[in-house]
């Protein structure tokens, strides 16, 4: 907001200025501030006849970002090329339901305006958005729909059709829009929209009317310029698998009709994202698989079609070289290829009843190639728009639409100027002086119907009247139009020079006609001699007859039109009707077609309440904050809008219903403030009177008070800014602090209350806590529960080895057990998440370990700290001999031992070697014996700390002498890794006192184990070998 608009809204807080929805800053609010930022409507402009005011004007608001303006109730529009953050839907709330001129200008406001129009007036209403090429006018239109899908009644019916409305703008601009010099995204056809709403006011369908569509893009762009944007979609988005089946390369270059405009990328355009959104719009509008099939087959066909090149036969007949194109033609058209192949190089002639087929020269038959392509995406983008009718059309029997409401949308082309202007600027042009027409018509009636209904005397306005140009271009007989039609008709050698001829003798005498021929000598030198120049409402432009009339015959050969009858493609065959072959009425031209279109154009839009959008381009570089005055200029004259300026300032300048008058400027009257009882026309005559206007400056209506000039206006926005000022201030200052006071009292006073409402509760539910849960004591036991879980959270264990956990109170010990267990869960996952291979396998060793010998041999508890090696006999340990007599087995892990013999119990060192299915006993170089995993009958220990252990096995096996009696200066390592290897952990038996093993067949040793200072190994008296094991904490090897 300006310093004026905040200072205007704080004067509306101080004098009780609130409304029901709250205080907005109205239109008037920014008028002190004029100089800055300019006015909001043009209508207030001081000097309205000056084109360099309005531009200034627009300079002003375009440089602070304000870039719509009002003419009265015209919206003018110009393009900012950047985002600016006024669409989001707190701005579209802000708009909802106000009135026109109590917010600044926008798209929203005019929407909102024409919606309450048709909800309360029930009249249908439609917004006429028009513009030259990169305007913004299809930015503009999305914008009102946009707004109407936001902040309409929805149900599930109307948010589908919500969807489908905004979701046939993706379509319509891939089939419909191309980049050109002036625009990346240009529409390349007219369009309008009506949009029907039921009796809540709920969009529930809509119907989609497109004009000329530019068809001679698709076979030929001017450089720099690209074709429509469908072909770059499908080739660069398209799946591989599409491609392939429409037989397309991904590069658009090996594509005649791609390549004419040099200008295959486009950096603001991204054809693959835009690809699938056009794909997922199909579908939300609801095109099945199989229409969409055959919509791609039809694009795929005009590409192809491009490709097929022809040659010249000495004869002079044409011939196709291409005959792979034909095979993928005849297959995506589904046509027969031969027929096709003859209709492209020969055209049917009927003479005296027969038909003759004749051969076509190379050119001819390119034409006829050119002439097919734009023939086919023609009638397939009607067909498309009809198609996206049929699923905007409301299907319910219960609901009528010629009950419905309707605003419409027109979105169309804005007068064109080129440096060569074709036909096709022709038509946009002469389009444009009927929506000048019909323009200047309406704003003067509605002018006039407002000042007859507040009863003041209306003043005739003097103004162009455009039916003069309009008569030139359309009139029967004497036309251009007409004059084109015949010549495209008569027999003989018609050409565009002739139709020129016909001109000059015909039109050549109107005052707004001129060719080279009848220009004098200075006009000459910048006509061509095959130009003509009308004389538009918007200035004068010079048109190029060629191809005038090729353009408006729009003629498609017979057997052309033949072959795509006989079509198997669906949509073809819709496109194509039989009818025409039976039919010998010539089809009306181009330029006939497009003018009884426009016809029933003007027709719906005179039955409608228009508004109005202007847009404009502020330079053609498309860079944001570049204002190029003479483009503006030009289309400034172009758009009429100094003549809709000068037709709506003809008369009274300002006008406003006398309550908001009223309200606004009373404290400037002593008898009007603070309020006036009265009527309100006598307080606005009491106001007036003493502000000093004079009778010329100012008229009362019935209702509101016309003001003629701005400037008496401005003197009493001025005076009241004036006035304003110390009271403003010294008023809010006052407001502001007893407000702010009692926010501070009040938010003390509840903070009070809540703290001994808090110590209450807490109180009773100390007193009721060992009584079952009950108002009483619910705070005071959730307070404890609270306590409890925040206390826990700040002190969580940090480790598994962690074992602290708070004591919870009675009611949580069952929670805070399972809180205990899932928090360990938690950490020991975390753990073994950062563990690593090696380290997992060495802890999976130690919980061997663990299970088999923990509280059952006094040395396992030194053990633990101590890492499990892989094995302790490297290499060179090893006699080769011995490496080479295991052959294939590989050594898991080695160690020595010391065996005692069974029999005198003599020590003798060893190597004790495991393998994937034994254990080996080596001496040097020699296996002294292997004992099979599967033959392993049990492992015996003590319980001591010494390093004894016996291997059992079947006395009743040849190949074992009996157990084999060791001693490991690392126990614990060796029998783990023994169990591991033979999966015997449950066979290792740890005894006290003794162990008994096999000798031999029938006979048994026993080794006694005793505790002693040290360790000692000797055969005793009786016979036995006696173990005096270290006791429990000496330092021995594990």
């Amino acid at each position: 907001l300006s310093y004026l608009s905040l200072s205007c809204l704080t004067l509306s807080l101080c004098l009780s200025a609130v409304g029901s929805d709250g205080v907005r800053v109205m239109m008037e609010s920014a008028l002190t501030a004029r100089d800055r930022v300019g006015v909001q409507d043009f209508v207030l402009l001081e000097n309205h006849t000056s084109e360099v005011a309005f531009i200034e004007n627009l300079r002003k608001r375009f440089k602070e970002n304000l870039i719509y303006t009002y003419i009265g109730s015209v919206l003018v529009s110009v393009n900012p090329y950047k985002d600016l953050e006024i669409y989001t839907k707190q701005h579209m709330e802000r708009y909802r339901g106000v009135n026109f001129y109590e917010v600044s200008p926008h798209i929203y406001a005019v929407s909102d305006n024409a919606y309450r129009s048709m909800r309360t007036e029930r009249r249908d209403q439609c917004m006429l958005i028009s513009g030259e090429s990169g305007a913004g006018k299809t930015e503009a239109s999305k914008k009102v729909l946009q707004y109407y899908a936001v902040t309409c009644p929805a149900s599930e019916q109307v948010q589908t059709v919500k969807d489908r409305l905004l979701q046939s703008n993706p379509v319509l601009e891939a089939f419909g829009n191309a980049k050109t010099l002036r625009n990346d995204n240009s529409s390349r056809f007219g369009k309008y929209m009506d949009i029907q709403f039921d009796f809540r006011g709920a969009p529930v369908g809509g119907h989609i009317l497109n004009y000329l569509l530019e068809k001679s893009r698709v076979v030929h762009q001017s450089h720099g310029e690209r074709n429509f944007h469908i072909f770059y979609q499908l080739i660069e988005g398209g799946e591989e698998d599409l491609l392939r089946r429409l037989g397309l390369e991904r590069n658009t270059q090996q594509y005649q009709y791609l390549v004419k405009g040099n200008c295959p990328k486009v950096s603001s355009i991204n054809d693959r994202s835009d690809w699938k959104l056009v794909r997922k719009a199909l579908s939300v509008i609801g095109f099945s698989d199989d229409d969409v099939e055959e919509l791609l087959n039809i694009i795929a066909s005009v590409l192809h079609l491009g490709n097929v090149q022809f040659g010249g036969e000495d004869s002079g007949n044409a011939y196709i070289t291409t005959d792979t194109q034909i095979k993928y033609l005849a297959r995506l058209l589904g046509v027969d290829g031969s027929v096709l192949k003859e209709a492209l190089t020969h055209k049917k002639i009927t003479a005296k009843g027969e038909e003759l087929m004749s051969p076509l020269n190379q050119e001819q038959a390119s034409s006829a190639r050119d002439a097919l392509s734009k023939a086919i995406y023609g009638r397939t983008f009607t067909w498309l728009v009809n198609k996206i009718n049929d699923s905007l059309a409301f299907k319910d029997d219960s609901f009528s639409s010629k009950n419905a409401s309707v605003i419409g949308l027109l979105d169309i082309y804005g007068f064109e100027v080129f440096q060569n202007n074709s036909f096709e600027q022709f038509c946009i042009n002469y389009c444009n002086e009927k929506l000048q027409q019909l323009f200047i018509e309406l704003t003067l009636k509605s002018e006039q119907e407002e000042y007859e209904a507040e009863g003041i005397t209306w003043e005739p306005v003097q103004y162009f009247n455009n039916k003069i140009i309009c008569d030139l271009v359309e009139e029967k007989f004497k036309g251009i139009i007409s004059i084109l039609d015949e010549e495209c008709l008569r027999p003989g050698d018609a050409s565009d020079i002739t139709f020129l001829e016909k001109l000059e003798d015909t039109v050549g005498g109107h005052v707004h006609f001129l060719s080279h021929k009848l220009a004098d000598g200075k006009t000459r030198k910048v006509m061509g001699r095959d130009e003509f120049r009308l004389l538009h409402y918007a200035g004068e432009v010079n048109y190029s007859v060629n191809g005038f009339l090729d353009k408006n015959n729009d003629l498609l050969f017979r057997n052309l039109k033949e072959v795509m009858c006989m079509s198997e493609n669906k949509i073809l065959t819709q496109c194509f009707d039989r009818e025409e072959l039976t039919d010998r009425k010539r089809p009306e031209t181009t330029a006939t077609q497009f003018k009884n279109s426009l016809a029933k154009l003007m027709e719906i839009l005179m039955s409608k309440e228009p508004s109005y959008v202007r847009c404009i381009k502020p330079n053609d570089a498309k860079q944001a904050g570049r204002f190029d005055e003479v483009l503006i200029r030009h289309q400034v004259k172009y758009l009429g809008l100094m003549e809709n300026l000068r037709v709506r300032r003809a008369g009274f300048a300002y006008r406003r219903r006398y309550e908001v008058f009223l309200q606004r400027y009373k404290s400037l009257c002593p008898d009007t403030w603070p309020n006036w009882d009265g009527r309100l026309v006598d307080g606005v005559s009491t106001l007036v009177k003493h502000l000093g206007y004079k009778p010329e400056e100012y008229k009362l209506g019935r209702s509101k008070i016309f003001i003629r000039f701005p400037k008496t206006l401005f003197a009493t926005e001025d005076a009241l800014e004036e006035i304003a000022q110390p009271f403003v201030y010294r008023s809010a200052a006052i407001l502001i602090q007893a407000w702010w006071r009692g926010i501070l009292a009040r938010r003390r006073a509840q903070r009070r209350r809540e703290a001994a409402d808090t110590i209450r509760r807490f109180i009773k539910g100390f007193m009721y806590r060992h009584q079952p849960r009950c108002p009483e004591n619910e705070y005071f036991l959730d307070y404890v529960r609270y306590s409890f879980l925040m206390k826990l959270h700040r002190n969580l264990p940090k480790t598994v080895l962690d074992k602290s956990w708070p004591t919870p109170p009675p009611a949580l010990i069952e929670t805070s057990e399972h809180l205990r267990k899932l928090c360990m869960q938690n950490m020991v996952w975390k753990y073994c998440k950062t563990i690593s291979p090696e380290w997992k396998h060495q802890l999976e060793q130690k919980m061997v370990a663990s299970e088999i010998f923990k509280d059952k041999k006094d040395n396992y508890p030194q053990s633990v700290p101590k890492l499990f090696v892989g094995t302790r006999l490297n290499g060179e340990d090893i006699n080769p001999k011995v490496l080479q007599a295991l052959g294939t087995e590989k050594m898991k892990y080695g160690v020595p031992v010391t065996k005692y013999d069974r029999k005198g119990y003599k020590a003798r060192a060893r190597q004790m070697l495991l393998t994937g299915s034994s254990v080996f006993i080596v001496e040097d170089t020699k296996l002294k014996q292997r004992i099979d995993y599967s033959a392993l009958k049990g492992i015996s220990v003590s319980s001591l700390s010494d390093g004894m252990f016996v291997l059992h096995v079947p006395c009743e096996d040849n190949k074992q002498k009996g157990d084999v009696v060791l001693q490991s200066d690392h126990v614990i390592e060796t029998l783990t890794k023994v169990a591991i290897c033979a999966d015997k952990i449950n066979s290792i038996n740890i005894n006290q006192g003794s162990i008994k093993f096999t000798v031999s067949q029938g006979k048994e040793g026993i080794i006694d184990f005793t505790s002693g200072s040290e360790l000692l190994i000797a055969k005793a008296k009786n016979g036995h070998l006696s173990v005096v094991g270290t006791s429990a904490g000496k330092n021995i090897s594990l």
